[in-house]
């Protein structure tokens, strides 16, 4: 009679042992309230109510075809590589809730070739790249003179200002922009007409870091919200 050893028997009951931690683990770790332990940072400022899903949706197909995929794209039986365990983020996902019909700085834009060079500078084709998610900000992009780079040209009639747009961007003083304008045009107020009248640089940086908002409350436009977004997908 076949006598297996211990050895083989420490290895066949050690292959069990991993085999049933590894599916507790990943069922576990599948759970909404496991979503803070799986998430690699915490949520930014507005979307601390969010669910992974909302944004991470299931990639196509099964492990095992998602594998086989990766493996035929790596040999080159493959154009493009296929999407592991949840799909990419794109603007796209971030458009289900931020869409906005009045948006002065639209994605699309700035897919345009005349916006060619520009996004060789700052990426504005895609959200994530002033958005950076898992922050716990606002606002991630580094400077804030970003509007130097479609605006050097800029020409305003009867400028209202008392220190001239013209005068500003000579000067190269691109930070104070900001100060005036929010990027996406979705706020409501009144825009000053004196420099020394314009929003302090610091609560600027406050509310890229997450904090008031200096341009008010009053929006042509919210985001939807997870329930909200949630009934469009029922229609």
């Amino acid at each position: 009679m076949f006598k297996v050893s211990p050895l083989r028997k420490r290895q066949f009951l050690g292959g069990i042992i991993g085999v049933v931690l590894g599916v507790s683990i990943f069922y576990v770790l599948t759970l909404d309230a496991a979503e803070e332990y799986v998430s690699i940072g915490p949520m930014n400022t507005g979307h601390q109510d969010l669910s992974c899903f909302a944004c991470h949706a299931d990639a196509k197909g099964n492990l095992l075809q998602q594998v086989q995929s990766n493996i035929s794209y790596t040999f080159g039986a493959r154009a493009h590589s296929a999407d592991f365990g949840t799909q990419d983020v794109t603007v796209n996902n971030c458009l289900e809730c931020h869409d906005r019909a009045n948006d002065r700085h639209p994605t699309y834009r700035f897919s345009e070739p005349r916006f060619k060079e520009a996004v060789s500078h700052i990426d504005a084709t895609t959200c994530i790249t002033c958005h950076t998610e898992h922050q716990e900000e606002r606002v991630s992009v580094t400077s804030i003179n970003y509007c130097m780079n479609c605006h050097q040209d800029l020409v305003v009639e009867n400028d209202p200002i008392d220190i001239s747009h013209k005068d500003l961007i000579a000067q190269e003083e691109w930070f104070t922009c900001i100060q005036c304008h929010d990027f996406h045009g979705n706020h409501k107020y009144d825009v000053p007409e004196k420099l020394a009248d314009t929003i302090p640089m610091q609560l600027i940086q406050a509310y890229f870091d997450g904090g008031a908002d200096p341009y008010g409350t009053d929006k042509k436009y919210t985001a939807l919200s997870q329930e909200e977004w949630l009934k469009t997908l029922e229609k």
